[in-house]
């Protein structure tokens, strides 16, 4: 079974940088798609970035482009969210997703196991 973990969420002016982290168990994460999506309040769920575990292949919102870094280390099967460039409209709480193989998906119906999340607060 499939778990995820985030951690290093937390407060941070606007401008300044920030880490998140997801700890994955469970299974081989070669065939995944890993990804980072976001809930603010009253909002809807949406989509940041994401990346494909065996290639590194990368997508992102066009909200977070250039500010935003996924990445993965398989030694420790864990993916990262480096923030930088922060902003107030950046607060929500940050999920990790996975979901295995298949095209690229921006859509978090798509993705099958969830993170308990992490929150992320940008002051202004």
């Amino acid at each position: 079974q499939v778990q995820l973990v985030e951690s290093g969420g937390g407060l941070v002016q606007a401008g300044g940088s920030l880490r998140i982290s997801c700890a994955a168990s469970g299974r081989t994460f070669s065939s995944y798609s890993m990804a980072w999506f976001r809930q603010a309040p009253g909002k809807e769920r949406e989509f940041v970035a994401s990346i494909r575990w065996s290639s590194g292949e990368t997508y992102y919102a066009d909200s977070v482009k250039g500010r935003f870094t996924i990445s993965r280390d398989n030694a420790k099967n864990t993916v990262y969210l480096h923030m930088n460039s922060l902003k107030p409209e950046d607060t929500a709480v940050y999920y990790c997703a996975a979901k295995i193989g298949g095209p690229y998906s921006s859509s978090w119906t798509i993705y099958r196991t969830w993170g308990q999340g992490t929150q992320v607060t940008v002051s202004s």
